[in-house]
């Protein structure tokens, strides 16, 4: 067994964007436990271990509690490390309540702060509140370790809360998935990486889940806010769940959709990021492999650019560089209708036969410049996929 503590450290100049942290589930299983604590003993203890998955026992340090007349309160401080998290110093709190003759019973609800499910697709039961399966095992299987002696003749109610919660849920997707009224409580392991690209990555996957089980057959994936923006315009007929926001994760958009059997597949982006696509990267972070300049000349060339500006795309370091260039010379068009296609060859390539893909560029202020698509077509594998239809 591993042990960890999420009592606050000095922050030094090497640890910063290394340090763990610790979800909202973790928090709110410590919580629970030590409330639990409270209502066998009388007293709530300042420092609580917590159980989590992959056998960490984790250290939390309780801020607030109280506890009267069979119920006991704890308040955690949410520490989420070096990960950007919208939660980060949130308080997440822990009611549990003695239910008097009903031997082993448990009971978890959510409170103030906390979503309510309005609509399936997430796995939760509609009404019920946003604690994901992972962390209601966790919190039950951290209220049983510290309540057994109370649950041979009496049960336990627990009730999560997060006062902050309906605010903080307004810097989230929660309302697109159907989540009202507050956060999710999360945390498949209870830990959360610094910079968070394990949770974004399971968050892309949870997207496209809850496009296909509501039944949609179309999931549109962009690379952040603005392209959202644009492709929310320009397809004002899909309903919110189909879009799904990928970030830098095409390859577990494209591979998640597959599994989920979901045809048709529109990709919205800008120049960099299309790029990065076109040239075969299954990662489009900025840090990760630069843009590739001769791709980026290649299209310039056959939009027509002079061998002179195509040299100075080559010496270039951004596509924006080369879309800026092709500007100049009024001939981002051809450009632009060249990158859709390239993206589109590369895709089919990597995953012939598998989604109709449509793919819809804009500029850096969000305004459409080209489109391009590609079915599916019935003939063999070996044929030229050259269907016109549109998505």
């Amino acid at each position: 067994m591993t042990s960890t503590s999420n009592i606050p450290k000095k922050r030094t100049r090497k640890s910063r964007g290394s340090r763990k942290g610790f979800s909202t589930g973790a928090n709110a299983a410590a919580a629970a436990r030590a409330a639990t604590v409270g209502l066998l003993t009388g007293k709530i203890p300042k420092v609580i271990d917590c159980l989590l998955p992959e056998n960490n026992q984790v250290q939390f340090k309780v801020h607030a509690s109280s506890l009267k007349n069979n119920q006991a309160h704890a308040e955690l401080i949410k520490d989420a490390g070096d990960d950007p998290d919208v939660t980060h110093n949130a308080v997440i709190a822990a009611d549990v309540k003695l239910l008097e003759g009903q031997a082993n019973t448990f009971v978890l609800k959510g409170g103030t702060g906390v979503g309510t499910v309005t609509q399936a697709g997430l796995g939760l039961e509609v009404g019920g509140p946003a604690i994901n399966p992972k962390p209601r095992q966790y919190i039950e299987e951290n209220v049983r370790i510290a309540g057994a002696k109370l649950l041979k003749k009496h049960g336990l109610a627990v009730t999560i809360s997060v006062p902050d919660g309906e605010r903080l849920a307004t810097r989230t997707l929660n309302a697109r998935l159907g989540i009202l009224g507050g956060i999710s409580i999360l945390g498949t392991t209870g830990i959360v990486h610094p910079w968070s690209t394990a949770a974004f990555r399971a968050s892309v996957i949870q997207g496209i889940e809850v496009t296909a089980r509501q039944g949609h057959d179309t999931v549109v994936l962009t690379t952040g806010g603005r392209t959202e923006k644009f492709v929310m315009r320009e397809l004002p007929e899909l309903p919110q769940s189909c879009f799904v926001q990928m970030g830098d994760f095409l390859s577990y958009a494209l591979e998640t959709a597959i599994e989920q059997k979901i045809k048709n597949i529109v990709i919205g982006g800008m120049v960099g990021k299309l790029t990065k696509i076109a040239q075969g990267e299954t990662m489009t972070h900025a840090g990760r492999n630069p843009v590739d300049m001769n791709l980026v000349a290649s299209l310039a060339k056959e939009a027509g650019a002079p061998d002179k500006v195509v040299e100075e795309i080559k010496q270039a370091e951004t596509a924006r560089f080369g879309s800026e260039k092709m500007k100049q010379l009024g001939i981002q068009m051809p450009f632009y209708n060249a990158l859709a296609k390239r993206v589109i060859k590369t895709l089919t390539e990597r995953y012939p036969q598998q989604f109709n893909l449509r793919i819809l560029i804009c500029d850096f202020e969000g305004n459409k410049i080209t489109e391009a698509s590609q079915n599916i077509c019935e003939a063999s594998t070996r044929q030229k996929n050259t269907c016109e239809k549109k998505i």
